[in-house]
C-alpha cells in the first residue's frame, strides 16, 4: 500500500495488530538526530490534522461501509501482491494470489466484500521492499520521510516503485478522481488505527521505529524470526 500520508502511527499500529513488536537490541538507525526531528513534525501534523479528520470519519461512516471501503482498496492494490509474488519466484502464491484477485473483484462486486478468505484463499503480503530483499539488497539505514513516516533505503525506494506502478493511478484518466481516490484509502487506513495506536507507550520514537523494523524482518523473511518481545513477556 503507498503511504503518502503525515501520520506516524501507521506502520506500528500494523505492527501491534501483528503481535510484533520489539524492545531492545541495536537498529540500524545512524540518523536518529534528524528522523527524531522528522518524527516530531509528522507526529504534530498527525494530532492536529489527520487524526480530527479520521475521527470525523469514523462518525459519519458506519462500520460496514469502512469495511467495503478497506476491501476495496485492499484488492484494488492486489495485483501489486501477484507481481511481487511472482518476481520473488512465489508461482504458487502468485497463481493463488491471481486467483483470490479475480474472485474478489466479480463475486465481491470490485473487492467491496473479501469473498475469497470467507472460501479459505489466503490473504498476503508482499511488496516491492520484500522483492529487494529477497533479491539481496540491504536495507540500509532507519529512516523517517516527511509525510511518509518509518522506513529504509530499501523500502523507500520500494515505495517508489510502488507508487509508479499503483492501479490507483491508472484506474482513471481524470486527476481529481485519483487524488479522491488516494485520499479517502488513506483516510480508511488511518481510521482504521485510531484504537490501536493506543497501544503504544514510552518512547514512542523508539517504540514504532522497532516495531517497524521486526515487522518487516518478520515479511522479509516470510515469519521465519524470532519473537523476543512475546518470549520474554510470557515467560512462566
Amino acid at each position: 500500500m503507498i503511504r503518502i500520508s503525515c501520520f506516524w502511527g501507521l506502520v506500528a499500529a500494523l505492527v501491534l495488530l501483528a503481535g510484533c513488536a520489539s524492545k531492545g537490541g541495536e537498529p540500524a538507525d545512524p540518523l536518529e538526530g534528524f528522523n527524531r526531528g522528522v518524527f516530531a513534525f509528522n507526529d504534530t501534523a498527525d494530532r492536529w490534522v489527520v487524526k480530527p479528520v479520521a475521527k470525523g470519519y469514523t462518525r459519519v461512516l458506519p462500520s460496514p461501509l469502512r469495511t467495503g471501503v478497506s476491501n476495496f482498496f485492499e484488492n484494488l492494490m492486489y495485483p501489486l501482491v501477484v507481481v511481487n509474488q511472482f518476481l520473488q519466484g512465489k508461482l504458487v502464491d502468485g497463481v493463488s494470489d491471481t486467483g483470490r484477485f479475480l474472485m474478489n473483484s466479480t463475486f465481491g462486486i470490485f473487492g467491496l466484500f473479501d469473498v475469497a478468505s470467507d472460501v479459505g484463499m489466503r490473504l498476503h503480503e508482499e511488496d516491492f521492499g520484500q522483492t529487494f530483499a529477497r533479491w539481496g539488497f540491504g536495507a540500509g539505514p532507519y529512516l523517517v520521510v516527511p509525510f511518509l513516516g518509518p522506513s529504509t533505503v530499501r523500502e523507500g525506494t520500494g515505495a517508489i516503485v510502488s507508487y509508479v506502478a499503483s492501479p490507483v493511478r491508472y484506474v482513471t484518466d481524470d486527476t481529481a478522481t485519483r487524488y479522491s481516490l488516494t485520499a479517502l484509502n488513506l483516510l480508511q487506513t488511518r481510521a482504521s488505527l485510531l484504537d490501536a495506536e493506543q497501544l503504544i507507550s514510552g518512547d514512542r520514537y523508539a517504540f514504532i521505529r522497532d516495531a517497524y523494523l521486526q515487522r518487516r524482518d518478520y515479511l522479509n523473511k516470510d515469519g521465519a524470526v524470532d519473537d523476543d518481545f512475546l518470549d520474554e513477556d510470557w515467560e512462566e
